[in-house]
């Protein structure tokens, strides 16, 4: 480690003051993340998340207080359960003016 990297696993600094990232080991991943991270886990923005949640493609979140978190197990259900790509169209992409446009005319 370089003299200008911090020490992620400094046990002088109390808990209470370290990032929430660095409470939990490595090896023990959290139960449940907010929804910038459930986002990411899944691979898409936050936005697309809620739709997917609206949907009923993705966990309704856990609140704890004022808290909204999701539970990894149950996105790790949900994800499971989301079609495969067979039915993957690249055309479906593309944007509602270019599929608008009728044959023969350009």
């Amino acid at each position: 480690m370089t003299e200008n990297q911090p020490d992620h696993h400094d046990n002088s600094m109390p808990c209470a003051k370290r990032p929430r990232n660095d409470l939990l080991p490595v090896s023990l991943p959290p139960l449940g993340i907010p929804l910038e991270q459930a986002a990411a886990y899944i691979g898409v923005s936050p936005s697309k998340f809620l739709d997917l949640v609206t949907a009923g493609l993705m966990p309704k979140p856990k609140r704890i207080g004022r808290r909204v978190i999701w539970c990894v197990a149950k996105l790790n259900e949900a994800f499971g359960r989301l079609p495969d790509g067979e039915d993957y169209n690249e055309w479906d992409e593309i944007t509602p003016c270019a599929s608008s446009l009728k044959m023969g005319q350009g």
